[in-house]
């Protein structure tokens, strides 16, 4: 069992924020082989989400940007991830519902902006997301853009 919550910057604790950064570099640096600038003086100013488990071991994370940051008229979802050893149980499924679901809540009808690792298309579509642009090279992995209604 996995429990969710919604914090911003300002609300984690050392613990909290050491396990995010942990997990993100784990999954986007170390597992994708992609070396990359991870933080981003964005987090600052984020809604984060984490889940847990009964262990209270981080093992699902999302991060929400409120309108303006860093894409003009909208808000954005991103570094969407779950553990290794947790893959396969939805939980990436619960991040993106939970996610959308603040977003409806909290910034009303201002749209959302994703850059979407390519391989994933069917499964931003799947919550409604839609292409916009061209592919393109982001740190050595194929993205692109998607925006949804909210």
């Amino acid at each position: 069992m996995v429990k969710y919550e919604f914090k911003k910057f300002h609300q984690l604790n050392t613990e909290e924020l050491y396990d995010l950064l942990q997990l993100r570099s784990a999954v986007f640096v170390v597992e994708q082989d992609c070396v990359y600038q991870d933080l981003d003086n964005l987090d600052q100013k984020a809604i984060h989400l984490l889940g847990c488990n009964k262990e209270k071991k981080l093992v699902a994370y999302a991060r929400i940007l409120p309108e303006n940051i860093p894409y003009p008229n909208y808000c954005s979802i991103g570094r969407i991830i779950s553990s290794f050893d947790m893959r396969g149980k939805g939980l990436g499924k619960v991040l993106m519902e939970k996610s959308l679901t603040y977003c409806r809540e909290n910034f009303k009808s201002i749209p959302i902006k994703i850059m979407a690792q390519y391989y994933l298309l069917d499964f931003y579509r799947s919550f409604g997301f839609e292409e916009v642009g061209e592919k393109y090279l982001e740190d050595g992995i194929w993205h692109i853009d998607m925006v949804r209604s909210n």
